[in-house]
């Protein structure tokens, strides 16, 4: 069962409440009137070696080249 935390508190407690959700996976806020509110990360399948690349204009020929040319250096 996930954490409930008055409106209240997770107002005054915010980015420590944050860091529970992180960790646990949700945390619930409950209003006066009784409302519920679930809080919970968002998850994304994208890996974080998953980056854009950038335009070099250089074939991968070149690439390797350089990269053969500074190995030699060592």
């Amino acid at each position: 069962m996930s954490a409930v935390y008055t409106y209240s508190e997770a107002r005054q407690n915010l980015a420590s409440i944050l860091e529970k959700v992180m960790r646990d996976g949700m945390v619930r806020i409950k209003r006066k009137d009784g409302q519920l509110f679930v809080i919970s990360p968002e998850t994304t399948n994208k890996s974080p070696f998953d980056i854009d690349g950038i335009d070099v204009d250089l074939t991968s020929e070149e690439i390797v080249a350089f990269v053969r040319e500074s190995r030699s250096y060592m």
